[in-house]
């Protein structure tokens, strides 16, 4: 039995759907589509509940759920969702007793919360990433040797659905949902990475949706939404200006994205860049780095604070840069070489430096 949840509103989880968006570094897919998803789950009357890690049973098995691709393509089918999940059930023997994002995000973590809702189960209070991130296998499981597989990847109606049994590697599992999404438009679902209960409370990042919404609720209601999301997050304003150009690719399963600008206020006669393989994996201020994965860098809207996800940035945007300490996970020597790897495959060579050290070089 669930001996504590919590009933999630309308307005919880359109703060869920903005909060996580902030913690996205401009992936995560397109929080409109997470609007979507939250309307539809109301609408069609079901109930979306959230429960604290500490109260999942040891013994009980959750299930990561997310969709994997290039941002720029991702649709959504909630039966298909729902379907995926139902496949690793019967496949593995047993009954989630919940779901868990993978990562943070304004339509990702909102998938999860979906199939949790119509499979009339809850979703945990805790996601695998604390923000969102660009592959299947960089997940703070990965630092703790939890394996992927058993995984479930179908296509978009589910029309196509794969049982991988096993891999060599979390990596090999990457690969094998990469290539699948990548014949399917560049969109899968996946349902992956079984959790004991004993996992929920030790291995993900602990009450990452409540932060979320928490997020959300100050983008709302903050007078200076911007300042007030740094302040709660130890956040830093890397950057303020108008886009002057995007270049914008698809291609294997990712949306590749280079955005310049030039800066306004105190920005003035600065230059920024940053690079994106979904998420946005570096930020360079007048040519020398602001900040770097894993610590999160996200685009918004320079007024509302709202994330503009990197595939929606359009030259002559106006926009704010925020930098965001990554979960301390990630900066153990175990969560920066797996980063390392994502990053120098994408053609990032700086070593990492943390935002904290970065900001009181240039000035942040």
């Amino acid at each position: 039995m669930i001996s504590s949840l919590k009933i999630l509103n309308h307005q919880d989880l359109q703060n869920l759907v903005d909060g996580a968006a902030i913690f996205s570094a401009g992936g995560g897919g397109d929080p409109e589509g997470g609007y979507r998803i939250v309307d539809a789950l109301l609408s069609q009357g079901y109930t979306v509940r959230l429960v604290g890690p500490s109260e999942v049973p040891d013994e009980a098995k959750v299930v990561n759920f997310a969709c994997v691709g290039a941002t720029s393509t991702i649709e959504y089918d909630s039966d298909a969702a729902v379907k995926t999940l139902k496949a690793l059930e019967e496949y593995a023997g047993f009954s989630a007793y919940a779901t868990i994002a993978v990562e943070l995000g304004g339509f990702n973590t909102l998938a999860a919360v979906d199939v949790a809702a119509r499979s009339g189960i809850p979703v945990v209070d805790a996601d695998g990433a604390g923000r969102s991130v660009p592959e299947v296998h960089l997940k703070v499981y990965t630092i703790d040797n939890i394996p992927l597989a058993p995984m479930v990847v179908a296509d978009l109606h589910a029309k196509n659905v794969v049982i991988v049994k096993e891999t060599l590697d979390s990596k090999a599992a990457e690969r094998i949902a990469r290539t699948l999404a990548t014949e399917w438009n560049h969109s899968a679902y996946t349902a992956r990475r079984i959790l004991t209960g004993a996992q929920v409370k030790t291995s993900p990042i602990q009450l990452s949706l409540s932060k979320s919404m928490q997020i959300g609720k100050l983008l709302r209601t903050a007078v200076e939404p911007i300042k007030a999301v740094l302040k709660e997050t130890g956040g830093f304003k890397l950057f303020e200006g108008i886009v002057d150009s995007v270049e914008r690719k698809t291609e294997a399963g990712f949306t590749f994205v280079d955005i310049k600008l030039h800066g306004k206020h105190e920005y003035a006669g600065s230059i920024f860049e940053f690079k994106a393989k979904n998420e946005v994996l570096i930020a360079y201020k007048n040519g020398k780095p602001a900040a770097i994965a894993p610590d999160i860098i996200t685009p918004v809207h320079s007024e509302t604070g709202k994330c503009i996800t990197a595939e929606k940035i359009e030259k002559g945007h106006d926009l704010a840069v925020l930098g965001l300490p990554a979960p301390k996970k990630w900066r153990t020597s175990k969560g920066l070489e797996l980063w390392k790897d994502v990053l120098q495959r994408s053609n990032v060579r700086e070593e990492y430096v943390s935002i904290e050290e970065l900001a009181s070089l240039t000035g942040g």
